[in-house]
């Protein structure tokens, strides 16, 4: 018996000032399942992230949760972005970052509670930065500034998961960090989804890869997606595939930045 999907998407087109920048992505996510999208700069990921978390508004299509659509159940979601995405001048310390993800479990006027405080204690032991607590959030490390964004995610206590480039530019002790904390939300029967532009890893840490291109070209294991055939849809001429470890690499050649 296969796993109850818990994410749908369905038909989802998604404009920036009358452009389409994703048409008409449809896929399922199983309950627990750990999701790694895929594609070229460009491709639509943030912008599907962005969406999900409603973010966006879409033009068509619509997004279920807990078999009912956004904007239900939009407390369950929660979103890492990117780190170019954020303001690392803004006055707040690492503590104040993590406490943001207990506001919606808060209401209006609620101050936080000692259950509440406990909690972004714990987030940010797990994420090994409880030392850092205090520390205005500009003043911090690229891979610091990304675990205190993971802890408060964690503190959200999601269904869902939103990670965009979580493994671009932090060192190596946040990136295994990070993978450890998949595995342990692994075990919680969180859904996951990663944007990445590391294909191996995809193809090894992930359950499932969506790959796309403003429209999904595959969805699957990773036999299913990375084929010749998908990845040459997605990412063209600037392909360079390896066959001899079974490594994939990708040689992007277009300008930076990311839809």
């Amino acid at each position: 018996m296969s796993s109850p999907t818990y994410l749908h998407v369905q038909n989802l087109t998604v404009a920036y000032n009358g452009r389409p920048v994703l048409h008409d992505v449809s896929f399922r996510v199983p309950h627990g399942a750990r999701v790694a999208v895929v594609g070229p700069n460009g491709a639509g990921k943030s912008t599907l992230f962005k969406t999900l978390v409603g973010l966006l508004t879409p033009r068509a299509g619509q997004i279920i949760l807990h078999d009912q659509p956004l904007p239900h159940h939009k407390e369950c979601v929660a979103y890492v972005p990117q780190r170019e995405q954020v303001d690392w001048n803004f006055p707040v310390t690492a503590y104040d970052v993590v406490l943001m993800g207990r506001y919606g479990h808060l209401g209006w006027l609620r101050r936080p509670t000692a259950r509440d405080h406990a909690i972004v204690t714990r987030c940010l032991e797990q994420m090994q930065i409880a030392d850092l607590a205090r520390v205005p959030i500009g003043e911090l490390s690229g891979g610091q500034q990304q675990r205190v964004f993971l802890a408060r995610a964690l503190a959200q206590e999601p269904h869902i998961l939103l990670m965009d480039e979580p493994f671009t530019g932090v060192d190596a002790t946040t990136q295994q960090t990070t993978l450890e904390l998949l595995d342990r939300l692994r075990s919680q029967s969180v859904t996951v989804l990663v944007s990445t532009h590391d294909l191996n890893l995809a193809a090894t840490r992930f359950d499932l890869i969506l790959l796309l291109n403003r429209r999904v070209i595959a969805f699957g294991d990773a036999t299913q997606v990375f084929t010749p055939e998908h990845i040459t849809q997605a990412f063209g001429t600037r392909t360079l595939m390896l066959d001899g470890k079974g490594s994939l690499i990708v040689d992007e050649c277009c300008p930076p930045g990311e839809v």
